[in-house]
């Protein structure tokens, strides 16, 4: 597997990551065994950059991860997150910044995942009643302490990514990006790379709407969030359809699935980027892990082409709901 460095920090991760929120939450019933055997795949595959948060399930995905690398520590970098307050219940409390609670939220993490240290700590959304330097100042005291080796932010804006900077070293910025979500490359992608900040693109197949898996909201299961996401719905499903038909028919020319098209370009994007695809099973894993081979194929006309398919603002819909969006820090 290709390694990519994270910025200025010479963090090594593998080219492509794992998401493992969809294992826990969010995209249907899990099944801890399967997850656990794909995330023993990945790492054979040498995918070992693994994603989750303190939220997602709540609480039990840190704790699936924990278990499937419990032998397998020294092959993996783990990221996490925190901010994004849930009571055990799943109902969602908020935003919170403070000191404290980083601290707090901290030693749970560590706790569920059964680590010494973190490797790469994300702010999961900005808290806007905390001053950002004092949020990353005591994630930073982390650092100190040994609990967390690297910094990360989670949709930040531009003058929160450089407010931050200044307290401590980012190492990476997660964001969602894919070809129905352009919008980092304005000012966040140039932003990273001015300051030498990773970025990591979650959602990078558009929650699974890029593989043409999807052609009726009847296809995902009855409690799957993305039935509630508004690219899902009405109107929008059909015109966000058209796009996924043109990444199927770029994919049949170049032999491969519309989902390692997609991949591929992101990687294709530069250097400095790593997608974390969520994978439930070995078959999916398997199929997103051969779009870096697909990426190396991939010509400057053929990129320029694809761009063209897919401008920027190209998606119907935005990308959350009304309460979703209003946590995103611009």
């Amino acid at each position: 597997m290709e390694q990519r460095t994270l910025g200025r920090t010479g963090v090594s991760v593998s080219a492509l990551g794992l998401g493992c929120m969809g294992m826990s939450e969010f995209y249907g019933a899990g099944d801890d065994t399967a997850s656990i055997a794909t995330i023993h795949r990945a790492i054979d595959l040498g995918i070992t950059f693994l994603d989750t948060a303190d939220i997602y399930g709540p609480f039990t995905n840190e704790r699936l991860l924990g278990r499937a690398i419990a032998d397998r520590r020294g092959r993996v970098m783990v990221a996490t997150k925190f901010g994004n307050v849930r009571d055990d219940s799943g109902k969602f409390l908020g935003i919170n910044g403070k000191p404290d609670y980083v601290k707090q939220a901290c030693d749970a993490s560590l706790q569920r995942l059964g680590v010494e240290t973190i490797d790469l700590y994300y702010q999961h959304r900005v808290d806007p009643t905390v001053p950002i330097e004092d949020t990353v100042g005591a994630m930073a005291e982390l650092v100190t302490a040994g609990k967390v080796r690297h910094l990360g932010l989670s949709e930040a804006g531009p003058d929160t990514i450089r407010r931050a900077s200044q307290v401590h070293a980012i190492a990476a910025l997660q964001t969602e990006y894919s070809l129905w979500t352009r919008d980092p490359e304005e000012e966040i992608l140039p932003l990273c790379r001015e300051l030498g900040i990773g970025f990591v693109a979650y959602s990078p197949l558009g929650r699974g709407f890029l593989t043409g898996r999807f052609r009726s909201i009847d296809d995902l299961p009855a409690a799957d969030w993305r039935r509630q996401s508004p690219r899902f719905q009405g109107d929008n499903f059909a015109k966000n359809l058209e796009l996924v038909a043109h990444v199927e028919a770029l994919a049949s020319r170049k032999r491969c699935t519309a989902a390692q098209l997609a991949l591929a370009w992101i990687l294709r994007r530069g250097t400095d980027i790593v997608p974390i695809p969520g994978s439930k099973t070995i078959e999916r894993l398997e199929e997103n892990a051969r779009a870096v081979d697909v990426a190396k194929t991939l010509t400057d006309e053929e990129m320029r082409k694809i761009d063209a398919l897919f401008p920027a603002g190209s998606a119907a819909g935005t990308r959350y709901a009304e309460a979703g969006m209003k946590t995103l820090n611009r």
